[in-house]
């Protein structure tokens, strides 16, 4: 295996304990905030090279929320790395018993092409404060980007305990058949059943993030115009190609007409009246995906936008209207400018249609009643939920973020990133005198010792009445 010697090397530094200290974590974790600042230039000509992302969507996704994460980790990896103590019963009040956060090895991390900076980077911040040693797999569909990481990221980190490697799906296949002991990837779920299926071989946790179709119900009762723009801003930023973007919209015959002419606003306000123009508007990764997602505009009937150039990779913010359950953009995740409209009758058909389809990533509702947003939020299941925006509960390091179902398995940001790529050990020292007060354990077994057993260390359940 081409990998073997490469993770052998990584194993015996990670034996060593060389990525335990506290000190080592931070000062690689100051490394990747030096790698952001040394190469954003060339991450922003990268992106855009790769994506035609503009400038401002690089800086805030790439960028900006990377150093969300490393300063909130830095900030707080101290107390993160604290044995946490536990409540112990009466048997065990002269014991310590607490909860060890170790590392789990050798950790390989694979990261997607459409933010291919921080979703390698993001879970990198965690792997490296949890104390692993760390193989990462960039993209070899963001080319410009993959190359940056590859030629520059080594060089700030300590060599002996993280390594990058490239590759497409020869590469990963024959890097997935060693022994890890935590991967953690984000892409496609049929990809990611691959992952898990190499996984099962070794026994090994996996974390995986994984996009859908995330919903997003607008009600009856709503301000249409905020309402198409903060929908028009999630659907279309990065070009779409966002994991956590609106899918497609769930509304009435009636909504729907007051929100076409909205959306239509919403998106000349962002892009002018010919967005293939502007700075501010993306365009799709490769040729494949282009062709995959120009077939997709058959699907109801377009209504705003639909305009495309295979020579540019440019799709137009697009809009399709009466789009069927049956319609090819209702069976795969859209992953482009494109936004259809899904008629329904009411909240009630809303959220069973919602509840007949896979869990998502995400799941958006817009009302003016917040009684209306709270019932979808109670009578739904998705990895994550937002009331009348989009995208933006992704910015809190204080949420975790990730999937359920076939939107994926485990979560990760800030302190959830942390205890992601950590081993909670459970840590009982007591000792070795006081004897006498383990008799009680010991044969010749009795009922008067399984009293005194029962006394000691029985958990009692809380009274549900209070007397004042």
């Amino acid at each position: 295996n081409p990998f073997a010697e490469l993770v052998s090397h990584l194993r015996a530094s990670w034996l060593s304990g060389k990525t335990r200290p506290m000190e080592f974590r931070i000062a690689q974790l100051e490394a990747l905030g030096h790698f952001l600042d040394d190469k954003k230039q060339q991450i922003l000509e990268a992106t855009a090279s790769d994506l035609g992302k503009p400038l401002f969507e690089a800086e805030l996704s790439e960028i900006l929320l990377c150093k969300n994460e490393l300063h909130e980790t830095l900030n707080n990896l101290s107390r993160w790395m604290k044995d946490e103590q536990v409540d112990r019963n009466l048997a065990m009040q002269l014991d310590s018993a607490f909860i060890r956060k170790d590392p789990y090895g050798v950790v390989l991390i694979i990261a997607p092409w459409n933010y291919p900076i921080h979703l390698f980077l993001v879970p990198l911040i965690g792997a490296i404060a949890a104390g692993n040693c760390v193989i990462v797999k960039p993209s070899e569909v963001s080319k410009n980007t993959e190359r940056i990481v590859t030629e520059a990221l080594p060089s700030y980190l300590d060599k002996d305990c993280f390594a990058v490697v490239t590759g497409g799906v020869p590469e990963t296949t024959r890097l997935l058949e060693n022994k890890f002991d935590y991967i953690f990837f984000t892409g496609s779920p049929p990809v990611g059943r691959i992952v898990m299926t190499a996984a099962a071989k070794h026994l090994t946790p996996v974390t995986l993030e994984l996009g859908g179709k995330n919903p997003c119900y607008v009600s009856d009762t709503c301000d249409v115009t905020n309402v198409a723009r903060r929908v028009a801003w999630g659907r279309f930023f990065n070009a779409g190609q966002t994991c956590i973007a609106p899918d497609y919209l769930l509304c009435t015959a009636e909504m729907q007409e007051k929100l076409i002419p909205a959306l239509h606003k919403a998106i000349d306000d962002f892009y002018g009246p010919n967005p293939r123009e502007s700075p501010d508007f993306g365009r799709i990764v490769d040729d494949k995906h282009f062709r995959r997602l120009r077939a997709l505009l058959g699907s109801g009937r377009v209504v705003i936008g639909g305009q495309t150039d295979e020579a540019a990779r440019y799709i137009a913010p697009t809009v399709l209207a009466d789009v069927q359950p049956s319609d090819p953009a209702m069976q795969e995740e859209i992953f482009g400018p494109i936004l259809p409209i899904v008629v329904i009758a009411n909240m009630d058909e809303a959220i069973d249609f919602i509840n007949s389809r896979e869990r998502p990533l995400a799941l958006y509702a817009f009302s003016s009643d917040d009684k209306v947003v709270n019932q979808v939020l109670e009578r739904t299941s998705s990895g994550g939920f937002c009331g009348n925006d989009t995208l933006m509960h992704l910015t809190l390091t204080s949420l975790p973020f990730g999937g359920i179902g076939n939107s994926g398995l485990g979560m990760y940001h800030g302190k959830f990133s942390f205890d992601a790529f950590s081993h909670h050990r459970a840590c009982l020292k007591r000792g070795m005198g006081r004897e006498p007060l383990n008799s009680a354990r010991y044969p010749p077994y009795s009922q008067q010792k399984f009293g005194l057993m029962q006394a000691a260390s029985k958990v009692t359940r809380k009274s549900d009445c209070t007397l004042l």
